[in-house]
């Protein structure tokens, strides 16, 4: 295992912004950065060989920076999309920017742990990021102390480590928001993909695309994958799930969930052979193929657009804040946040 570095250019505030390469054995390659805890790069090889990066992305960190896409994004606090941009924690409301129509989505576009500079710490295979959140940061409680650890493993993985701190009870419920085309992150539409998703459940949502608190069987529905299974075949259905979002945007529940990291979701490209394993120890998994990716420029000049590149958002549910019998997303001093996702790559 070997991590080296490289200047990825300066944040607003001008601190210098570091590239973190990290490479096994089997020659299988991450690349991340201290800004936004972002994933950056995946270099896989296919079945013949032909290496190819596997996630969307910018070249230049200027990019990262002013954009909004969330490509390779560490979310936090809370990921995805808060009912009316605010909650309630021991009886005090707290309010959040209302960024998605009158809801919040992805605790703050501007603000968000994607969008700050935070400190890194390099290992034998991993770089571990670490920022300190203060009580009140974009409406959310208590101090934080956030870490996310970046390791790359043996068997051709990245494992991602989130552990969180606070001194008062908040709500934190991270994830990472890589896009991937597991034919080359300049290959287009990602409809040929098969997806397999471990979940006979699907929350289904309403108009703004905020679950319902309904727990939906996925049997006989244009969401059912388990087994693999196309992901074009019925991407356009004639379903009110699938009109809301133009397509899956919808959280899974995950199935026989007791809290260890296992296998959930497996997607492939079936060209190129490449396939990605999800491991997770968190209930939910939200499955997104980039419907609202508007048109723009790339790594290396690629072109970018609606449903080039899928993500699987380890997580408890969407609004589970405000949802008493979905997962609990509050911690404290007395629980901690820690949570493991892995993307495992065989070709």
């Amino acid at each position: 295992m070997a991590v080296t570095q490289r200047k990825f250019g300066n944040a607003p505030d001008g601190s210098e912004i570091t590239l973190y390469t990290i490479k096994n054995e089997n020659g299988f390659t991450a690349e991340v950065t201290n800004f936004g805890a972002i994933l950056v790069n995946v270099f896989v090889p296919d079945k013949d060989g032909n290496v190819a990066d596997v996630v969307l992305g910018y070249d230049k960190l200027e990019d990262y920076v002013e954009r909004g896409g969330f490509f390779g994004a560490t979310v936090g606090p809370s990921a995805n999309r808060i009912a009316n941009a605010c909650f309630e924690i021991g009886g005090k409301t707290y309010h959040l920017v209302a960024n998605n129509g009158k809801n919040n989505l992805h605790s703050d576009k501007l603000k968000g742990y994607h969008k700050q500079t935070w400190n890194a710490e390099v290992g034998e295979d991993s770089v571990a990021f670490t920022l300190e959140d203060p009580d009140g940061s974009m409406g959310f409680p208590g101090n934080k102390k956030v870490k996310v650890t970046y390791a790359v493993t043996a068997d051709n993985g990245i494992r991602i480590d989130y552990n969180v701190t606070s001194d008062m009870p908040t709500l934190i419920n991270m994830t990472n928001h890589s896009y991937f085309n597991l034919a080359g992150h300049d290959a287009g539409s990602i409809e040929d993909h098969k997806v397999f998703i471990d979940a006979f459940h699907y929350t289904p949502v309403d108009e703004d695309v905020i679950p319902t608190g309904a727990f939906a069987p996925v049997e006989g529905t244009p969401f059912d994958f388990r087994e693999m299974r196309r992901i074009g075949d019925r991407i356009d259905a004639d379903d009110e799930q699938i009109k809301y979002c133009g397509g899956y945007d919808h959280n899974y529940v995950v199935d026989n969930f007791d809290g260890s990291v296992k296998k959930i979701a497996v997607a492939e490209d079936p060209v190129t052979g490449r396939k990605m394993e999800v491991y997770t120890d968190q209930p939910g998994v939200h499955f997104y193929v980039g419907n609202s990716i508007h048109p723009q420029t790339g790594k290396a000049g690629a072109s970018y657009a609606e449903r080039c590149g899928l993500c699987f958002e380890t997580q408890a549910f969407p609004d589970s804040i405000n949802k008493s019998h979905f997962p609990d997303v509050v911690y404290g001093p007395e629980r901690p946040y820690n949570t493991t996702t892995i993307f495992k790559f065989i070709w």
